[in-house]
């Protein structure tokens, strides 16, 4: 029987509607995690150039700080007592970071759509962290507050090299 919207459980001081409205929130940041690592991982294959080695390393640490998220921003929204994403469909529904297929990309093009995909990302989860603010769930903010500093972590290194 497939469950409903209502979370069978949730913190202590989060309501049913907040455990609703920041599960919500982190399914799509999980969904753009997934797709900035899948776009992370393609950039570090198709590299080239005459800084290949400094960005293909850049691109495959960074790519495995995104790959580190996936997991516990997921298991956040079990904690909360939602459901989280179950398919490649389902998140390719919810991502807002776009896919790039194309097969001819100069380094500092794949470097700067990155940063600007990080950029987007610390944005989205600034949101998130005012609805657990709203909702008043400490525990998903400090949490968020870390991947936030990650993100813009990515986004400072993906920005210097390609000035």
């Amino acid at each position: 029987m497939p469950r409903d919207d209502r979370p069978a459980q949730q913190p202590a001081g989060v309501s049913p509607e907040g455990v609703i409205a920041i599960s919500a929130a982190l399914n799509a940041v999980l969904a753009d995690l997934f797709a900035l690592y899948v776009k992370s991982k393609n950039f570090h294959w198709h590299v080239s150039g005459p800084h290949f080695r400094s960005y293909h390393l850049l691109l495959d640490e960074q790519s495995a700080q995104v790959l580190a998220t996936i997991d516990p921003v997921a298991e956040r929204v079990r904690k909360l007592g939602g459901t989280t994403l179950r398919s490649v469909g389902h998140i390719a529904r919810l991502q807002r970071a776009a896919d790039n297929d194309a097969e001819d990309i100069a380094a500092a093009d794949m470097l700067s759509e990155l940063r600007d995909d990080n950029r987007r990302l610390a944005i989205n989860l600034r949101e998130a962290h005012d609805l657990c603010d709203e909702h008043h769930d400490i525990a998903t903010a400090s949490l968020i507050e870390n991947w936030v500093d990650e993100a813009e972590g990515r986004i400072w290194f993906l920005a210097e090299a390609v000035l």
